[in-house]
């Protein structure tokens, strides 16, 4: 058998990751022990919760141990399987690593359905599409005619959120960086589009949230999240689904200055981790899948060729060079 090509974690990052925090190695794929199978990955999510994976502090999972192969979402071919609910040839996703093979318990994956390309699978289908769906919905409760914020709209999970939103008609306002990306959330179905990159984000969002904000879906924290605090409408819902402004900070991380809002206006500010939904991910994609067939919702992915150039691709995460579901391609 060929041998298996992976990334471990050399060094707790400072700052931005940098090459040097992993080393790539090569071992001999391990056969599958009963209850297991062996996956090919065919292509690996790159997702900015991995840089909290990277440090040494509570998380909601443990960090990943110096040494170990880098954590990540992984969708690949089961090669061989010794657990019944698998067969060689199907389709498996999980945490499976950045590498190019994965042995791991069957309990461990989710069989996937061919829905959709690959691609869509990880993206729109996958978890960020999932990240979107119970995150709006069961957090954020929207309702027809509500105003909805949403920062990192272009982004991965921020663009599912958009075109949720519009489908429970509310009005949406998305912020993103630079022209191109709002133009793309226009073309999602953005009522109003922010350019932060290009100007005051508060005075924008008074511009185009008049009677407040009902639901904010947050992925950036800092600045924007203070900003948005302040528009909040009266029993506003807040979803903290990241704060990637902050992973790389190397000084102590400022707290939102407007907290007092959520007294005023009786709001809530809820965090939520997309792991909590695992037992309902089926009737997710289902109802994602069934959007996705009709036309209703739609995704961009950015791919990125070879395991090799997984260090000098994870940072476009953080300097938003990416455009769409960043993935690497096996």
């Amino acid at each position: 058998m060929p041998a298996n090509r992976r990334f471990t974690l050399a060094a707790r990052p400072v700052g931005m990751p940098k090459p040097s925090d992993f080393r790539i190695e090569e071992q001999p794929i391990r056969e599958p022990g009963d209850g297991e199978i062996h996956v090919k990955n065919r292509y690996v999510s790159l997702d900015p919760a991995m840089r909290g994976w990277m440090t040494d502090m509570k998380s909601y999972v443990p960090p990943v141990v110096i040494g170990d192969v880098m954590r990540a979402f992984a969708l690949g071919e089961v090669v061989a399987s010794r657990d019944p609910a698998f067969a060689a040839g199907d389709l498996a996703a999980g945490l499976f690593g950045v590498q190019e093979h994965a042995t791991v318990p069957a309990k461990h994956a989710t069989k996937l359905l061919p829905l959709a390309p690959l691609p869509k699978l990880m993206s729109v289908l996958g978890p960020p599409g999932l990240t979107a769906y119970f995150g709006l919905l069961d957090i954020g409760k929207p309702q027809p005619g509500e105003t909805v914020v949403v920062s990192a709209a272009a982004g991965a999970v921020g663009s599912v959120v958009v075109q949720i939103a519009k489908i429970k008609e509310c009005r949406v306002v998305g912020i993103a960086g630079g022209p191109d990306k709002c133009a793309y959330i226009r073309e999602l179905g953005c009522d109003a589009a922010i350019d932060y990159k290009a100007g005051d984000v508060a005075a924008q969002l008074r511009e185009h949230c008049p009677k407040g904000v009902d639901i904010y879906f947050d992925n950036v924290g800092g600045e924007i999240l203070d900003a948005v605090l302040a528009r909040l409408a009266l029993r506003a819902r807040i979803v903290i689904c990241g704060a990637i402004s902050q992973y790389n900070a190397t000084a102590p991380v400022k707290g939102p200055s407007n907290l007092i809002s959520l007294l005023v206006n009786r709001a809530t500010m809820t965090g939520m981790v997309v792991l909590d939904y695992a037992p309902r991910f089926p009737q997710g994609v289902m109802e994602l899948a069934g959007w996705f067939a009709a036309g209703k919702l739609t995704s961009k992915e950015h791919i990125v060729r070879g395991l090799d150039a997984f260090p000098t691709a994870l940072p476009m995460l953080f300097t938003g060079e990416n455009f769409g579901k960043l993935l690497l391609e096996l």
